[in-house]
């Protein structure tokens, strides 16, 4: 399906980076399988294509029926990501789903690439799509299509990228209709065991380790303030609690994430820490139960927007469980905790990219340079890419050394990305860690803040973590992405002789 879609797909957003995500889903919704995609969409795919099936009639579901939305509210992320889910029908009954998510690269709202950093309520961040059948026969509505391709800037992109999702349902409900008839029920039989032994591997997991309470704290950043965000796990035997109870209320400013964010987030963290090797379906969440108060940061009331807490919430949200996870098992330092989501584009045009960094120093070894972390797992884009599609020129593509924390071992180095713009754009910036630094363990210090500027030919303009602006054809953007935490004290030897050789 991942492929099928990737291969259809038009705009590099999907062709190249992969910002993209394909699942399998049980009758009832839940997860039975996932591709090696992108962890926030494939965390939230139960919620959101559960929450989907309360909007659509059962009798309303026929073969070749391909249903969709945007509505983070109800597909679990942000309105860039666009879920499609189709049903899977054996003997005249719908026996699971096949879903997909594609963040499409410009959903309208008040900037290209749709990610404001202004936004103080959802109607501003582009067009919620409401849920609907897209296609009736694998054939797409064409006033629903219009509709989509009207209200966005890239409206082939649009176009493009969703008749791939479509390529991509339609992949999976062909193979899944083979399985069926060749294996009848056992297919769904087979589903129930798998996620009753991912329950079971979960829970001896669990039960491995020492029972108790353990706490973590960590911040976002808006402009005149900062965020926080507060976790108590409570594991007792095979069962494990993750209370986010004690974080900051919502805000009017995109941060918020949904409450399908923050379940990706954790058990994201939680799989990576636990044992990076377990399968991954719904069987996961059945021991391990998520709480976040309604109307705080990470389980909003709408209409709080969200643009930004499927990208900047989610990489915090991961941060501050491995922080509380690392009280009880070894882990490494902090992550560069950013995307650095960068947004230009005009009228007609929007590229969005998100930017490596440095993870963080390991109990055994550096961290990793210049890598994308934590809930992204997209690629780059690749410069010959972006020179032929947008009017823009990368002048600079290099690690930025010495950015990881020192420590027994470094953090890894973030990058260096700097930008020419050959005609006069709209940039936007959603990144973070701009005040405070990926944090280190065990005595390791911080990563290096990140750092974003437009540099001109009479100045250079340092801008925040969150803002947009309007730049003239010949200005640079330059983004300096974090580098990760240290691990480890520096033995005193070490400190002098770095000092010694510092500038």
């Amino acid at each position: 399906m991942g492929v099928a879609m990737r291969n259809a797909s038009f705009s590099p957003n999907i062709k190249d980076r992969l910002d993209m995500s394909t699942a399998i889903m049980d009758g009832e919704g839940r997860l039975v399988a996932q591709a090696e995609h992108i962890p926030v969409h494939l965390g939230s795919m139960s919620i959101g294509v559960k929450n989907l099936l309360t909007h659509i009639a059962d009798d309303s579901f026929e073969d070749g029926d391909v249903l969709a939305t945007n509505d983070p509210y109800i597909s679990g992320t942000h309105l860039n990501d666009v879920m499609m889910i189709s049903p899977v029908f054996f003997n005249g009954k719908v026996e699971g789903y096949v879903a997909s998510k594609a963040h499409y690269v410009d959903i309208g709202g008040t900037v290209p690439g749709s990610l404001s950093a202004s936004a103080t309520e959802i109607y501003q961040e582009g067009m919620i799509l409401a849920p609907i059948h897209f296609c009736r026969e694998w054939e797409p509505d064409k006033e629903v299509l219009t509709m989509l391709t009207s209200n966005v800037r890239t409206p082939d992109f649009a176009r493009g990228d969703s008749l791939a999702q479509v390529a991509a349902l339609r992949t999976g409900v062909s193979g899944l209709s083979e399985l069926f008839a060749k294996y009848g029920r056992g297919v769904t039989d087979a589903w129930s065991l798998s996620l009753d032994y991912v329950e079971a591997y979960t829970r001896n997991l669990l039960s491995s380790r020492a029972s108790g309470e353990y706490r973590a704290s960590d911040l976002l950043e808006l402009e005149d303030r900062d965020v926080q965000l507060f976790v108590t796990l409570k594991l007792r035997g095979d069962e494990l609690e993750v209370d986010f109870s004690g974080s900051d209320r919502q805000v009017e400013a995109p941060i918020n994430a949904v409450f399908g964010v923050t379940v990706s987030a954790t058990s994201y963290a939680l799989k990576a820490a636990l044992d990076p090797e377990l399968p991954f379906n719904y069987g996961f969440l059945r021991p391990v139960h998520i709480y976040a108060p309604l109307g705080s940061i990470l389980n909003p009331e709408r209409p709080a927007p969200v643009s930004a807490g499927n990208v900047e919430t989610s990489q915090r949200v991961a941060d501050v469980v491995l922080r509380a996870l690392a009280s009880f098992i070894e882990l490494p330092a902090a992550s560069q905790g950013t995307m650095n989501n960068i947004m230009l584009g005009g009228s007609n045009w929007a590229f969005y990219e998100t930017i490596g960094g440095g993870t963080g120093g390991r109990p055994d070894s550096d961290g990793v340079d210049g890598v994308q972390v934590n809930m992204t797992n997209t690629l780059n884009t690749p410069v010959e890419t972006i020179e032929a599609t947008y009017p823009l020129r990368v002048v600079s593509y290099e690690l930025r050394e010495n950015s990881g924390g020192r420590g027994l071992h470094r953090g890894g180095n973030g990058i260096i990305r700097e930008i020419l713009l050959l005609k006069e754009t709209t940039v936007t910036v959603v990144g973070d860690r701009r005040r405070h630094g990926p944090w280190g363990l065990k005595g390791g210090e911080p990563g290096q803040t990140s750092y974003y500027s437009l540099v001109t030919k009479d100045d250079e303009i340092i801008l925040g973590s969150k803002q947009s602006v309007k730049a003239k054809a010949g200005s640079i953007l330059r983004i300096f992405t974090p580098g990760g935490g240290g691990y480890g004290a520096l033995p005193d030897a070490w400190k002098h002789s770095l000092q010694a050789d510092s500038p």
